[in-house]
């Protein structure tokens, strides 16, 4: 089964690493480098997950992530957003925002991956029925 993922990262070397890392664990990956428009590629593409750069060109991730969550068929939507700004202050403005997971750089790729599965299955599995 392919899972959607639209990646937003204005880092070209970042953005294909993380492409082909994804595509290799069977994700389909969308990638798109500014902000400007990224509410409305995330929207008509509709994936599974969003990645989401914290910094970019047109729009910061913050206002990209504000901007989903006013649809209320994004509100769920996992975001896992990534920065190489690590202070406390711009993980309590990106969680107010509404970002699921924070990651900063720089990142393994087994960090990356870890995350993205763990947040598929968090959104999108079934809760295992307790033992009796």
């Amino acid at each position: 089964m392919s899972r959607h993922v639209v990646l937003i990262e204005d880092e070209p070397n970042i953005a294909e690493a993380i492409r082909f890392l994804l595509t290799r664990d069977n994700w389909t990956v969308d990638v798109h480098g500014n902000g400007s428009d990224a509410a409305e590629v995330i929207q008509a593409a509709s994936p599974d997950l969003v990645i989401l750069d914290l910094m970019l060109p047109g729009k910061s991730g913050l206002e990209v992530i504000q901007e989903l969550r006013l649809v209320e068929q994004m509100q769920r939507l996992p975001v896992l957003m990534l920065t190489a700004r690590g202070q406390l202050k711009d993980r309590e403005m990106a969680e107010k925002a509404g970002v699921t997971r924070f990651m900063t750089k720089p990142f393994s790729n087994s960090e990356v991956l870890t995350a993205v599965r763990d947040l598929y299955a968090q959104a999108y599995q079934e809760p295992q029925d307790a033992a009796p």
